[in-house]
């Protein structure tokens, strides 16, 4: 959210007067900054939902995703790291 909250804010608030190559932004005028940024924003967000999306279907075909429900129901603390996370009931 961080570096998606920078673009946008870059075509808000840049300006010509701090980067002399650059283009200035919502503020002084230039809305069509802002829409490339936007833009920008949205084609990063849909290829990197894209690309997780397919490494998940590739990781579930190799070596799967989810564990036993025999594992759920003991715990996964106890069934994957073979200890108790928080004291408490024993038994």
């Amino acid at each position: 959210m961080g570096g998606a909250w920078g673009a946008i804010a870059t075509g808000i608030f840049a300006s010509v007067a701090i980067n002399s190559a650059g283009a200035d932004g919502l503020l002084l005028g230039n809305g069509v900054q802002l829409a490339k940024q936007a833009v920008s924003v949205v084609t990063v967000l849909f290829y990197a939902f894209v690309v997780t999306w397919i490494l998940g279907k590739v990781v579930d075909s190799v070596i799967g995703l989810r564990v036993k429900e025999e594992e759920e129901a003991v715990g996964l603390d106890i069934s994957q790291h073979g200890e108790r996370a928080y004291g408490g009931i024993s038994g």
